[in-house]
């Protein structure tokens, strides 16, 4: 059967064919996108963000003007944390919350775990994981004369419990993971290695940046400590949208944030001469909450709720199965070789495929509007958003490919 004609098939039975139409279309005109393959780095927009913005314009902002503040926006980065955590990590209301960036909260979240006990001063953490988590990390052990503990999987794989279980010890402040490999997309252990961790007296630091609306995470149902995760991926919460912050109740009364700013004081509008901490998620506020960031995380929230996280990652395998089929079949005679791992069960939301020629075949696929993305150093990453990518745009991205390795 034709590539292209199976996949229109599958998209016509397609559980969640019909939310394609609730995003915003790709372009058009001499700018169209025919195939969107990077929703795992830039989500699409909705419609109705869309509307909601220009409502916030209009109404919230425009009219309500600085009441706004009191009416809504003063409790919006903990209401949205506990709507978050509740539909997309698995977490009991008073534990997430929603502000600053991704490199911020995990600033945040790291210290605080360092600081926790002054006889644990090591921070595990892999070699693979995402350039801003190994950056911080250093720039915290530079801080605080922490030593970091590097685990180093393959690059085409990721970290396992038992690479963890072989770090850890009685200095093990904190281990810090991402729950899905951001090149190869491996899917880690998360309940196996947060029990390594705590095994050994440390705290566990999940990065769900790759997970947090693709993957079903139970941060509550396995004890996770500490988490955080940006909101403008699978959550489609746009550019420069902000990040979230999970801290286990068991922890907010231990573990102190080092960045103390007026919206995380106890009376924010005492404007008093020294710091108190609020109470709860509260206390790991800083400044002033990005409300317009915010607007777009709202309505993929209520997309996900309506759909089912199983309904979407079901999907999300579905897609990369079809990658690696396609791959296997027609590719890998030009020498293309799937770099994430066949097991869907153990594959995040993408998939990465690689070939001497990724880079060149990388900038012509988005000079025609095929946009995947380009990963050091042979890597093109196929980003499958369930709720908005289409097997048609697969097949049209691989079909692609198969036509220029073949030139």
């Amino acid at each position: 059967m034709d590539l292209r004609t199976r996949a229109a098939e599958l998209d016509a039975s397609d559980p969640l064919r019909e939310t394609r139409d609730l995003f915003v279309p790709a372009g058009g005109g001499d700018d169209v996108v025919t195939a969107y393959l990077d929703g795992n780095s830039l989500g699409r927009p909705l419609r109705a963000t869309a509307q909601r913005l220009d409502d916030l314009v209009r109404r919230d902002w425009g009219t309500r003007l600085i009441r706004s503040w009191d009416e809504r926006w003063m409790e919006l980065p903990t209401r949205l944390g506990d709507r978050l955590g509740e539909v997309c990590l698995g977490a009991a209301a008073g534990q997430t919350m929603v502000a600053d960036s991704t490199t911020v909260l995990l600033y945040k979240l790291l210290r605080a775990a360092v600081a926790a006990d002054p006889e644990r001063d090591e921070i595990v953490l892999d070699s693979e994981n995402f350039p801003t988590d190994r950056y911080v990390a250093e720039g915290i052990a530079a801080e605080t004369g922490a030593r970091l503990v590097w685990v180093e999987p393959a690059p085409e794989e990721g970290v396992t419990p038992e690479q963890v279980a072989a770090v850890v010890g009685p200095r093990t402040a904190v281990v810090l993971v991402s729950q899905v490999a951001y090149k190869s997309a491996w899917l880690a252990d998360l309940p196996g290695i947060t029990r390594v961790a705590h095994d050994a007296g440390a705290l566990v630091l999940w990065d769900l940046c790759h997970s947090a609306g693709v993957v079903p995470v139970d941060l509550d149902e396995h004890e996770v400590d500490l988490a955080v995760g940006c909101s403008y991926k699978y959550l489609n919460g746009g550019p420069g949208a902000p990040a979230f912050a999970y801290v286990a109740r068991r922890h907010q009364g231990r573990l102190r944030q080092p960045i103390q700013g007026w919206m995380g004081h106890a009376r924010v509008f005492e404007m008093g001469p020294g710091y108190e901490a609020g109470t709860g998620m509260r206390s790991w506020i800083s400044g002033t909450p990005p409300v317009l960031g915010m607007v777009g995380i709202e309505d993929t929230v209520d997309l996900v709720e309506r759909v089912g996280l199983d309904a979407i990652r079901s999907k999300a395998a579905a897609l990369g199965d079809f990658v690696v089929d396609v791959v296997d079949a027609r590719l890998a005679a030009h020498g293309v070789r799937v770099v994430s791992p066949r097991d869907a069960q153990q594959r995040g939301g993408h998939v990465t495929i690689a070939h001497p020629r990724s880079r060149e075949i990388y900038q012509q696929l988005w000079s025609e509007g095929v946009v995947p993305d380009f990963r050091e150093p042979d890597g093109i990453r196929l980003g499958l958003a369930p709720l908005s990518t289409s097997y048609a745009e697969v097949a049209h991205a691989l079909v692609r490919i198969e036509e220029l390795l073949s030139c």
